[in-house]
């Protein structure tokens, strides 16, 4: 089991070039289970959940190449001409919470799919009700048993309006590509505006389908009797972006993150401004500073334009640096602070009350050995020992890997003095 081992104190300077997104290939790479022709994808990381999402897809049937060449973006293309098994199957799923993703797809081509429930999350539940309740109004027939989701839908899927109870990106994303082979118009309600959304229906249209709306509360969909092969390019990865504008924050460096998209980042620039980073922009590069003390501010977790809750984590780690009390309320998962307890083993002074953090800071950070328990309070881990004094080890950093691309090298390559080692 690898581990990374941290000498902390250096700032990050420079650059750092940004990944595409994990959270807009992953419907991608089931929305090419839509087509029997091919579909070619650039700029897919090569992360864990990618390579669980591309053994599914294979497993179901589908042709998959790798194109990797040098100095440049690989490329992922897929044929699915033939499915063998319309399933995904626990033994392959049940490290990644995206397997939920090629229901709709599924049974939107096939009439039939077979799913792996999603298993206990770290973080949270990830009810998979919503998608199954958008389906069965789509007229799909949904039975559990055995650990499974059945969906079957012999006459194909008609269109619906369709109202989310709460606001689930997965869930948006899999009922939209259920919608677009289905018969008649479907209307998504409450839908997700993450910019995820947005990416996986302009491959679709692409491919396409007939949607209008999307990144909105309400988007439209005129369903078509067949898709066609298309080339799409991934969008930036912008929790990865972020993550690294806080360790620029944080470390006190001058460091350009690029190849990003800032107007996806909107709320995070906000925060680092009010805690006295100084934060420019360009076309695709947000360059961070930070030549005065932090200031505390307060943060609240929504769904997007609001404050993502996937960088919560990182910028608990920021806040432990600032002047006076921050408090931190995450409202998206019930159980998103077990990096807290880690923080403080480094000297951190944070207080948890139910879904509210308290952090004093400043305080001094030291290293230590830790433990990451999800992918992104891993990646609170490493900014905070990047900034501790002395060694810090970062246990368990297979969970970072499930959606960071090679963080340790990107951040190797600004300064950081961090390597990956094999535990014994």
């Amino acid at each position: 089991m690898d581990r990374f081992i941290i000498q902390g104190g250096t700032p990050l300077e420079g650059s750092i070039a940004v990944s595409g997104s994990k959270n807009a290939s992953l419907p991608a790479l089931a929305a090419c289970l839509l087509t029997s022709e091919q579909v070619s994808l650039d700029r897919v990381p090569a992360v864990r959940d990618i390579q669980t999402m591309l053994n599914l897809v294979k497993h179901i049937g589908a042709e998959i190449c790798v194109e990797k060449a040098a100095g440049k973006k690989s490329r992922i293309t897929i044929r699915a001409a033939e499915i063998r098994e319309p399933e995904a199957p626990y033994d392959l799923v049940k490290t990644m919470r995206a397997s939920s993703l090629v229901l709709g797809p599924l049974v939107a081509r096939f009439g039939r799919a077979r799913v792996s429930l999603p298993g206990g999350c770290a973080i949270g539940a990830r009810p998979i009700n919503l998608h199954t309740s958008g389906l069965e109004q789509l007229g799909a027939r949904i039975r559990q048993q055995h650990g499974y989701i059945e969906a079957e839908a012999p006459e194909g899927l008609r269109g619906a309006d369709i109202i989310f109870d709460r606001i689930t990106v997965t869930g948006t994303e899999d009922i939209m590509m259920a919608a677009v082979l289905a018969r008649g118009e479907t209307v998504i309600r409450n839908a997700a505006r993450e910019p995820e959304v947005v990416d996986v229906a302009g491959l679709l249209t692409s491919m396409g389908a007939q949607i209008e709306g999307a990144g909105t509360p309400v988007i439209h969909i005129q369903g078509v009797a067949t898709l066609h092969g298309a080339s799409h390019t991934v969008i930036a990865d912008r929790i990865e972006a972020g993550t690294f504008l806080i360790g620029g924050a944080l470390t006190r460096g001058d460091l350009a993150v690029t190849g990003c998209v800032p107007e996806h980042l909107r709320a995070l620039i906000a925060k680092l401004r009010q805690a006295g980073a100084e934060v420019t922009e360009a076309a695709d590069t947000l360059r961070v500073r930070t030549p005065n003390p932090l200031k505390s501010v307060d943060v609240t977790t929504e769904e997007h334009p609001g404050f993502a809750t996937d960088l919560q984590a990182q910028f608990m780690a920021l806040m432990t640096q600032a002047g006076g009390i921050s408090f931190i309320t995450e409202t998206i998962f019930e159980n998103r602070f077990m990096h807290a307890l880690e923080l403080a083993r480094m000297g951190a002074n944070i207080r948890l009350e139910g879904r509210q953090a308290i952090v004093a800071g400043p305080t001094p950070l030291s290293g230590a050995q830790v433990i990451a328990s999800d992918l992104r309070a891993s990646a609170s881990l490493v900014l905070a020992g990047l900034a501790a004094k002395g060694e810090a080890v970062i246990d368990r950093v297979y969970h970072i890997d499930r959606g960071y691309e090679k963080i340790e090298t990107k951040l190797a390559g600004a300064g950081a003095r961090i390597r990956r080692v094999s535990a014994k």
